[in-house]
């Protein structure tokens, strides 16, 4: 026999109200139905809940230990079911590097101000997917196009690339660099969350050599420290100022498209709004450059 929470229901019901009567018009139903339902629940259960014995019911011992159980079940399901309480659920925004680089500020102060009952939770997971893929945030901003099943994305912004060059080496001192001036050097890959491969170079100046590093700290500390030089956007130049590293435009590589993506069907109810909100303040960012 299949229980469902009307079973339950009925039994509180009947609980709460002392009477099959009474808990027939709280219910809106009929006196049988609701002798059947409970008749039913003690059936399955093999165990008679409540004393009929006197014209106000009663419950049994076993009707008295049910009675948490069954609040707590129905309790459970209102809360599960409840559109409210869904909205009100943190919206996780997953980042590899940088977020939303300079407008990240903006993005959260006004999400706040518009959506007080959802908070926006911004996560770094050092991930090529910012964790989107393995269910550990609601949507991501990811650079550069990720593929993978139910993903869907919108392209928010472009970011020109720079190259991360030592600070004290000869590369700092030019105003702009291109691929060629890197292309004898040791080149910092972020193999788990970069963008950036030996794949950028043209065959004929693709560099010989690369220093493997697995997150945003290590390749700075790495750049930093005069082992090798990098590629990244110029939105890691503006979050990650970094002591010992400069950063110069980098004029033969193309930009990064910065996207917003989250899961088809969505995982949370609110990340239409949080598409509409990032669109929003990247357009106007635009406008105003």
């Amino acid at each position: 026999m299949t229980m469902e929470l009307r079973h339950l229901r009925t039994f509180l019901a009947i609980a709460e109200e002392g009477g099959i009567t009474r808990a027939a018009d709280r219910l809106h139903t009929s006196q049988p139905a609701v002798s059947r339902t409970l008749r039913r629940l003690e059936q399955h259960l093999g165990v008679r809940l409540v004393d009929r014995s006197t014209h106000h019911l009663h419950l049994t011992d076993a009707g008295l230990a049910f009675r948490p159980r069954a609040e707590a079940a129905v309790a459970a399901a209102d809360t599960a079911f409840d559109p409210h309480r869904m909205r009100a659920r943190p919206l996780r925004l997953g980042h590899a590097w940088s977020a939303l680089g300079d407008h990240t500020a903006l993005l959260l102060r006004r999400w706040n101000g518009a959506h007080p009952d959802t908070p926006l939770q911004l996560l770094r997971v050092d991930d090529r997917a910012a964790g989107l893929t393995h269910g550990k945030v609601d949507a991501a901003v990811l650079r550069g196009r990720v593929t993978a099943p139910r993903l869907r994305s919108v392209v928010l912004l472009t970011e020109p690339r720079v190259a991360a060059v030592p600070a004290a080496g000869p590369l700092a001192r030019h105003p702009y660099l291109t691929l060629a001036d890197l292309s004898d050097q040791v080149i910092a890959v972020n193999t788990v969350s970069g963008t950036t491969t030996l794949a950028l170079w043209p065959a004929a100046v693709r560099p010989v050599e690369s220093l493997t590093v697995a997150n945003t700290d290590d390749w700075l500390a790495t750049i930093a420290a005069g082992r090798a030089v990098g590629v990244t956007t110029t939105a890691t130049a503006g979050i990650h100022p970094y002591p010992g590293i400069t950063y110069r435009p980098l004029t033969d590589a193309a930009d990064v498209p910065v996207l917003l993506a989250w899961n088809d069907p969505p995982d949370h109810p609110s990340i239409p709004d949080l598409a509409a909100l990032a669109g929003e303040i990247t357009r106007e960012a635009r406008r105003e450059g």
